[in-house]
């Protein structure tokens, strides 16, 4: 949408205690102050900025709708850099229909999905990774995911590229001055002192790149598989581990019959559940297509629960799906039902396997089982919020500019003319440029925006 337009949206999710509606843009406080009068006279544009103002909302027939709480910032001291505006309503949505249509009728247009972001971040007021942040902090579902977010949309990660990017703009400037002033009293460039520069950022590349495992894992969580035979307790596992009925349980081997997904906290690390149909040979073809969709969620996995029902034997199909599953990922053998008689003997296993007693039925063992689950996924002695790669795209963007400088450093030790070099040079400083929007093609940035809600 144009920047000249004004537009509109409703900033909260429905229903609720309160709803806010937002507006940014040219017209933003002139269409604002056309609808609401503060209690006391006068309009919203002569009270002070920032302040919260309480009135009248009226819709579009003059007539009073709502009593509200309002505020305005003039542009660019503002979240979008434009004049904008928060009408703060009762959560009824037929208030927030009246408002936005007779916001409409005085010339507004519907801000489409993160448009707000969009602005800012065209404004300067956010760079790309800032932005992203916004959308990761929405759907933030553990303390580590909130604190991750907070500290990218502060621009921990923006600094951490800024550090790399600068370097390689002082060296690219170096070498520019150089060849292009070759009578000016310029310190000429050394091949140690250009491959120390590259070296140094290498490193720090790879060690940037090196938190985009962490990052998935704070973000997204670590996909994390239910796989064992019928009757395992697997949906008994999920059940208990949601503390809710999300999956059906019964006596009946093969009741699973497709995947069920649910995100789960298990101290710091967060998982994505996924129960599966019980490992077995059958002739039932539902059950059959069940077992081959347990199979791709394993190789899916980032870390597998295996689970063995205590009171039956350990069979030689356990073993087998037991080794297959630790292919894949991480295993933890969970023995099940261990508040129920009659436990079997489990035989010897590979030490790399840990193995917990639980019983859904009564939570014995799902302490010791969230503290295995950490230390296969160990948070790092000293972390920088925000400081984490946390998607595909900036990944991809440091990946190619860990490659750039790697050729960049191998060209010179090729003894490569300095043009040749400084290409590469350039070209890792435009991919690392990604990570924040400093140079970024437009559709890239509009998938980007896709996936904001509107009203963000």
């Amino acid at each position: 949408m144009p920047q000249s337009d004004t537009i509109a949206a409703i900033a909260t999710g429905l229903p609720g205690a309160i709803g806010i509606v937002r507006l940014s843009g040219p017209k933003a406080v002139e269409a604002a102050s056309a609808l609401f009068r503060p209690l006391g006279g006068g309009r919203l544009e002569a009270r002070q900025e920032k302040n919260l103002v309480y009135g009248a909302l009226l819709d579009g027939g003059g007539q009073v709708i709502d009593w509200i709480l309002a505020t305005y910032c003039r542009g660019p001291a503002s979240y979008t850099g434009e004049d904008t505006v928060e009408l703060h309503c009762h959560g009824s949505p037929m208030v927030l229909s009246l408002a936005l249509e007779a916001l409409f009728a005085l010339g507004c247009c519907q801000a489409q999905a993160g448009e707000f972001t969009r602005r800012a971040f065209l404004a300067g007021k956010l760079d790309l990774a800032q932005a992203e942040a916004v959308a990761d902090l929405m759907d933030a579902a553990s303390r580590e995911a909130v604190r991750h977010s907070a500290g990218q949309l502060g621009g921990a990660l923006s600094r951490r590229t800024g550090e790399i990017y600068s370097a390689l703009v002082d060296l690219a400037a170096h070498f520019c001055a150089v060849l292009d002033y070759a009578d000016e009293e310029i310190d000429p460039f050394t091949a140690e002192t250009i491959f120390r520069t590259l070296t140094a950022q290498e490193q720090a590349l790879t060690s940037l790149l090196a938190t985009w495992r962490r990052g998935q894992q704070v973000t997204r969580g670590v996909p994390c598989a239910l796989l064992g035979r019928p009757n395992a307790g697997k949906s008994s596992l999920l059940n208990a581990l949601l503390g809710y009925e999300r999956a059906i349980v019964t006596s009946i081997p093969g009741t699973t019959r497709d995947t069920i997904e649910e995100r789960c906290q298990m101290g710091s690390v967060t998982l994505r559940l996924v129960d599966t149909a019980g490992l077995r040979q059958s002739d039932d073809l539902v059950e059959q297509m069940g077992v081959e969709r347990s199979l791709a969620a394993m190789e899916r996995s980032g870390l597998i629960f295996y689970l063995w029902d205590r009171t039956g034997p350990f069979v030689p199909e356990d073993e087998t799906a037991l080794c297959r599953a630790a292919e894949h990922a991480p295993v933890i053998l969970l023995c099940t039902k261990c508040d129920l008689p009659g436990k079997r003997y489990l035989p010897p296993l590979p030490e790399q396997i840990p193995v917990v007693e639980v019983s859904a039925h009564t939570g014995e063992g799902l302490d010791v089982l969230e503290q295995r689950v950490e230390e296969v996924f160990p948070a790092p002695p000293q972390e920088t919020y925000g400081e984490l790669l946390t998607n595909q795209r900036q990944a991809e963007g440091a990946q190619r500019a860990l490659e750039c400088l790697v050729r960049a450093r191998e060209a010179l030790g090729a003894g490569f003319p300095p043009d040749a070099v400084l290409a590469d040079v350039e070209e890792g400083m435009k991919s690392l440029g990604e990570l924040t929007g400093q140079s970024i093609r437009e559709d890239v940035t509009d998938r980007i925006f896709r996936r904001f809600c509107v009203g963000k």
